[in-house]
């Protein structure tokens, strides 16, 4: 008898309708597994692509582009005490001091990090920002320059906007991989960043992959988030994303 979820299969990447080998599923299917798995795990332990993602940004946008580290020295400390890739080293924190007062007190500063998966932030970082940063520029929104972090989480954008006086913050960062989607990537929008805020001051874009939110979809929905959180001085809870709203009236 076939299997009533098979036609399911089209519509998503979970595993389902796998079949059965008597009272196991097909070898096939669990190669399949452990090799998504491995994918997995290589995505937590990946790298930074720092120097080709610091030229690439600079030749594409014209805008210094910096690099940063979070207190977490290296990955074991940084996926043992989340703590420290919340929070800059003293090095780091020491450099966006001595910035000159012109890069300071600009309306946006973008921050790229590793996260979970610096793989999906070697990838999709680059095509994301070509898509949303002139239209941000072509809106007469001022930026600061580029600020990429090694073994940084969320939060360390906040450490970030705050010490360069930005009044929003954007983090590019890898989240967390699942057994389909190695290489999501997530953005993360802080209006008035300060250390110490919690994820409700915050909204989040989220599976940004080609299996997921395409480039253009999440390029469209940051532009429109950062401009009404400009607009209305608040990010997180108290913003509404409501650009399909719009799109669907």
């Amino acid at each position: 008898m076939e299997d009533a979820w098979v036609h399911l299969q089209q519509f998503t990447s979970a595993r389902i309708a796998l079949g059965r080998t008597g009272t196991s599923i097909p070898l096939k299917e669990m190669l399949a597994f452990r090799l998504a798995h491995a994918h997995a795990r290589d995505a937590v332990y990946s790298l930074l692509e720092v120097d080709a993602l610091q030229q690439a940004c600079s030749e594409a946008f014209r805008l210094p582009v910096r690099v940063l580290h979070s207190q977490a020295a290296d990955r074991e400390v940084y996926l043992q005490r989340p703590d420290k890739g919340r929070q800059l080293d003293a090095v780091s924190v020491a450099a966006l001091q001595d910035l000159p007062p012109e890069d300071l007190g600009k309306n946006i500063a973008f921050v790229i990090t590793d996260g979970l998966s610096a793989t999906a932030v070697n990838v999709h970082a680059l095509p994301l920002l070509s898509l949303v940063l002139p239209a941000l520029l072509e809106s007469g929104y001022s930026l600061s320059p580029l600020h990429l972090v090694r073994q940084g989480r969320v939060a360390v954008g906040d450490a970030v906007g705050a010490l360069l006086q930005a009044r929003l913050v954007v983090v590019l960062i890898g989240e967390r991989p699942g057994l389909s989607s190695p290489d999501s990537m997530g953005v993360y929008l802080t209006f008035a960043p300060q250390p110490g805020l919690t994820d409700e001051a915050r909204n989040c874009i989220s599976n940004i992959r080609p299996g997921g939110l395409s480039s253009e979809m999440a390029a469209a929905r940051l532009a429109h988030l950062v401009r009404n959180a400009l607009r209305q001085g608040l990010s997180g809870v108290h913003l509404k994303d409501d650009l399909m709203d719009g799109l669907l009236t």
